[in-house]
């Protein structure tokens, strides 16, 4: 490894959908609160998936902030490092993003170009289907010891991180209230004037009729639950 590493800090994952936010707004936390040496790039890889494989290709040490179902209490954060972070990237996902960058990471060892070191720092979240909604207390509490954790990690390799004397204000104007948690929590309309659960246009279609538990079943007759590994999330969440 070079004498100054590529360093890639991603943070993925969707703000709209409550916990499902975490990593990347722990990545807005660290880059409004500490500067780095210019070989370390922070990267808010949203819900890119393939189109983040470049970036990937580029690092010698990546690390990634996410919502990731361990199976553990909601809220519960743990790390997982090296050959181990693919799997749990794709093995219990809890969004389509996570299945695209597991194959984003196996795209990049196809192409030869494989981060040396791969830390996965990790939510388990509380809450999910909740349209518009930011997340929720436990896991907000975990922003700061994920970011702890980072830092000590990368300090293992000397790439240091600066608290910066004044911390970086969020973009509203720019970016939308979405920039700035706080604002988006105070702005979001009440549950009677705002869907929570996805588009109104698409819920209020004569004939829709919405059930995020249906069956499919294809000619064979053969029947599975869409994304029933999501049901201890729906409806407030549980542990």
């Amino acid at each position: 490894m070079a004498a100054e590493p590529s360093v890639l800090i991603l943070g993925i994952g969707n703000l709209l959908w409550a916990d499902e936010g975490f990593g990347v707004r722990a990545l807005e936390t660290l880059q409004r609160t500490y500067e780095f040496p210019e070989h370390v790039r922070l990267l808010d890889g949203g819900t890119q998936g393939i189109y983040l494989v470049q970036h990937i290709r580029e690092a010698d040490i990546l690390v990634v902030f996410d919502a990731v179902d361990y199976g553990l209490p909601g809220g519960t954060l743990k790390r997982v490092e090296g050959a181990e972070v693919p799997k749990f990237m794709g093995a219990k996902k809890v969004s389509l993003h996570q299945t695209g960058f597991q194959e984003v990471l196996a795209m990049a060892e196809m192409l030869g170009d494989y981060p040396e070191h791969l830390l996965l720092v990790g939510v388990q979240p509380v809450e999910l289907e909740d349209y518009g909604g930011s997340l929720r207390d436990r896991v907000k509490a975990q922003i700061e010891p994920a970011i702890n954790m980072v830092l000590e990690y990368l300090d293992g390799f000397g790439v240091t991180g600066r608290r910066r004397v004044a911390q970086l204000a969020p973009d509203a104007m720019r970016q939308g209230s979405i920039s700035d948690m706080g604002l988006y929590e105070a702005e979001r309309p009440a549950e009677t004037q705002a869907c929570r659960v996805g588009d109104a246009r698409v819920l209020q279609m004569e004939g829709f009729q919405p059930d995020p538990r249906k069956t499919l079943s294809d000619s064979n007759g053969f029947s599975v639950g869409v994304d029933a590994h999501l049901d201890k999330y729906r409806n407030g969440g549980s542990d």
